[in-house]
């Protein structure tokens, strides 16, 4: 085994204001992905009437922008680290704004699909390369607080408001194809202020000195070589696992099995919103303090047993918002760290973008493609509650593996960052 210790680079020690406006801007860019991937759940209903399509169509739609999504933040992750985190971040924000808007010149669900699937890989674009430019801007010590705000707004944009925005718009605008320009154009505002704000790491400067990490970590394949980015994709599939499969099986369970109203079951399942993006935010900021690892297994074992109270709770609306609430706080939690700061700290600098990329690309791939199919198999053999323990599986699944995980967060390990190699 042998360890690299990373000294500061210059753009740790930049000044806290624009720390706080690089981190603003790159949360209110996730935070539209988080709402132009799930705005579309909403006006499914509508959607679904003017195109005469099935519930199976809205699983092929949120499906292969998922698959988009994942194949590109692997490829994309590594031309981050090689170009600049802003040749990556600008055009695709631009790219998926623009796409969103044109969502509502769908003539049909074959145009729809392919639509939303280049949103997806805009969208995957995205994903890593500002998740490093957080870490660029970030004080080491405020590295997984700001990771878990930035990452945080995917949830609270896209289920916690997403919902809202669209039927409150629907009230008023003349169709679902309206509310589609409408959430497009923010995107553009924020486009515009990143590119008068975000910096370049220093590491791509071409006038910089070349690192023995830059040296020996040169290509994509070297983020394999660590051991922390093995254990953060599997410890995420396992996560994703039970995200992927409470978020597309509650509905129908909530509903189906317990009864619910629609209008009471779209105030519990907004718990997974509002929860997930709390404990994004809490969970990460616990990690700078207590330590990746810690935290970790704190919150595995949060979501494993809030999991299993919903899953026995009988149907009273604010018990299920209170029980989805605190799995999404500790679940949620574990995404963001692990496709955040664990992910950012599994390699050097160099491979910051790429390993996240790979983490969060293979596990968006299998976890949020395979892990809902494979839900709707046990759902149709063994009922629809038995979901709820493949999910819990999936959270036991991730506890063991991140029992290996090697320590980075910065207050307790020895130097900024340290990378094990396998």
């Amino acid at each position: 085994m042998s360890r690299t210790i990373v000294s500061v680079p210059r753009s740790f020690a930049t000044a806290s204001g624009y720390e706080w406006k690089a981190v603003t801007l790159l949360t209110l860019g996730f935070g539209l992905v988080g709402l132009d991937r799930w705005i579309i759940a909403p006006l499914f209903p509508a959607i679904m009437h003017d195109f005469g399509l099935s519930y199976q169509d809205l699983g092929n739609l949120i499906g292969i922008l998922g698959v988009a999504w994942g194949v590109t933040a692997i490829i994309m992750g590594r031309m981050s680290d090689r170009f600049g985190r802003r040749k990556v971040l600008i055009p695709s924000l631009l790219l998926f704004s623009l796409l969103s808007g044109v969502s509502g010149l769908a003539g049909g669900l074959l145009s729809l699909c392919l639509i939303r699937g280049v949103i997806g890989a805009t969208e995957g674009a995205f994903t890593p390369a500002s998740g490093a430019a957080v870490v660029d801007a970030s004080h080491p010590r405020r590295r997984g607080m700001n990771l878990g705000l930035q990452m945080g707004a995917f949830g609270l944009f896209g289920l916690g408001f997403g919902p809202i925005l669209a039927t409150q718009l629907l009230a008023v605008v003349p169709s679902w194809r309206w509310v589609f320009f409408i959430v497009a154009v923010p995107g553009f505002i924020v486009a515009l202020l990143m590119a008068k704000t975000i910096r370049e790491p220093d590491h791509l400067d071409s006038n910089a000195p070349s690192s023995p990490a830059q040296e020996s970590a040169s290509t994509f394949f070297d983020a394999f070589r660590y051991r922390n980015v093995w254990l953060a994709l599997l410890g995420l599939l396992g996560t994703m696992t039970g995200v992927w499969i409470v978020s597309a099986m509650t509905p129908n369970y909530l509903v189906d099995v317990l009864h619910l109203s629609p209008q009471s079951m779209g105030f519990a399942m907004s718990g997974l919103g509002f929860g997930g993006f709390t404990g994004e935010f809490v969970i990460l900021g616990l990690s700078d303090f207590a330590g990746r690892r810690p935290a970790a297994g704190v919150a595995f074992l949060g979501a494993i047993a809030c999991l299993y109270l919903f899953s026995v709770a009988g149907a009273s609306p604010t018990l299920l918002f209170f029980l989805l609430f605190l799995t999404a706080f500790f679940a949620f939690g574990l995404v963001a760290m692990l496709a955040g700061p664990v992910a950012a700290e599994a390699a050097p600098v160099v491979l910051m973008s790429s390993s996240m990329g790979i983490i969060g690309g293979v596990s968006e791939i299998f976890g949020g493609g395979a892990a809902p199919s494979l839900a709707g198999f046990f759902a149709g053999h063994f009922g629809l509650h038995s979901v709820y323990y493949l999910a819990m599986g999936g959270f036991v699944f991730g506890l063991v593996v991140c029992l290996g995980l090697r320590e980075t967060a910065p207050r307790r390990s020895a130097g900024i960052a340290g990378f094990g190699h396998i």
